[in-house]
């Protein structure tokens, strides 16, 4: 399935340290401005948590109909 995402919240202050907010925002637009191809909501959280190495707080996404 494809998946869009519209809106996601990454853990970014997990205790690491400071990410600067550009990059922060970089990564985010990326991933919003990418059409994910995952089997499911779960599989499509690992996928993105694979490709930016970010754990994912919230995120709000559609899936798009072939």
């Amino acid at each position: 399935m494809k998946f869009k995402v519209f809106d996601i919240d990454f853990a970014f202050d997990d205790g690491i340290g400071l990410f600067p907010i550009e990059d922060q925002q970089e990564i985010v637009d990326e991933v919003m401005g990418t059409v994910w191809d995952a089997a499911d909501e779960d599989d499509l959280i690992e996928e993105i948590t694979s490709a930016t190495g970010w754990c994912i707080n919230s995120i709000d996404y559609r899936h798009i109909l072939s």
